[in-house]
């Protein structure tokens, strides 16, 4: 973090932070300031499909409900689904890969074949037959399922630089001073690849969010009649054929949320890259 403040960052990475900022702060507080309330929008307020307006700026759905109040209510829950996917993901391939990497041995040879399934299994197939399973998907059990299926990645690389890190004398130390394995993990190795860390999570944050749009368009997100999310709408507009019939303002609006936050997580996570490696930073 230091190395990342001491040199200045490049114009795209304060511009993708920028973006992101912004569209996680009008998904956070834009319901709260929207004419209707987290309820009326659920509610049928104007005629079917009716056309985007000076009343209803992004029209309304099949339902009559306004597009605009679910867009802003869809964005809040597929970034908190996405971040909270995203934390249990780096968690977990942060621990399993870096205790992989360290001990090595019959232990590192089981993690890694766990690893590898995982990588081999499409984890979308495995996704589905999860919710398939699940009668009622909450948000915190379907951020619990896009989380411990997608930290295969993050374990693979950690192993590998963790397995460089620890023959290294300052480790051979810690060993020889009675550290536990853990101390020497959080003290000692951490440390070295926390920059790696942070990128898995910016890259784990855009994964959970397509992952849950994906899973919604499939209408396997979350339950009930009042809960909304970016792929909720987009299944929504399958449902009623508005793709068909080229009602762009039901679908499109939803689309591009996840297009763009997706776009502006890569552009960061490569920002980020170029900053914290210096040979990619010297090019």
């Amino acid at each position: 973090m230091r190395r990342l403040l001491s040199n200045r960052l490049p114009p795209r990475t304060v511009v993708a932070l920028a973006a992101l900022l912004l569209l996680i702060g009008i998904a956070a507080a834009g319901p709260w300031f929207y004419p209707l309330g987290s309820t009326e929008i659920f509610e049928m307020s104007r005629a079917p499909f009716t056309p985007p307006s000076a009343v209803a700026p992004l029209g309304t759905n099949a339902l009559g409900q306004d597009v605009l109040g679910l867009l802003l209510l869809g964005a809040r829950t597929s970034f908190a689904i996405g971040i909270l996917a995203g934390l249990i993901a780096t968690v977990i391939g942060v621990l399993i890969g870096m205790v992989a990497g360290f001990k090595g041995g019959l232990l590192d040879n089981a993690l890694s074949a766990l690893t590898n399934l995982l990588i081999v299994v499409p984890q979308l197939v495995i996704l589905v037959l999860i919710c398939n399973s699940v009668a009622h998907r909450s948000y915190a059990l379907l951020a619990a399922f896009v989380g411990t299926t997608s930290w295969a990645w993050v374990a693979r690389a950690l192993r590998a630089q963790t397995a460089s890190l620890r023959h290294r004398d300052h480790i051979a130390l810690a060993r020889l001073n009675g550290l536990s394995t853990f101390a020497i993990l959080r003290k000692h190795i951490l440390p070295y690849v926390l920059s790696y860390v942070f990128m898995a999570f910016v890259m784990q944050l855009g994964a959970g969010i397509f992952a849950e749009s994906a899973l919604s368009m499939l209408g396997l997100g979350l339950s009930g009649t009042e809960v909304i999310s970016l792929g909720t709408m987009l299944h929504q507009a399958v449902e009623s054929g508005a793709f068909t019939d080229g009602l762009w303002w039901v679908f499109l609006p939803p689309t591009v949320v996840i297009t763009v936050t997706v776009y502006l997580l890569y552009l960061l996570n490569t920002s980020l890259e170029q900053a914290f490696n210096p040979r990619l930073r010297r090019h």
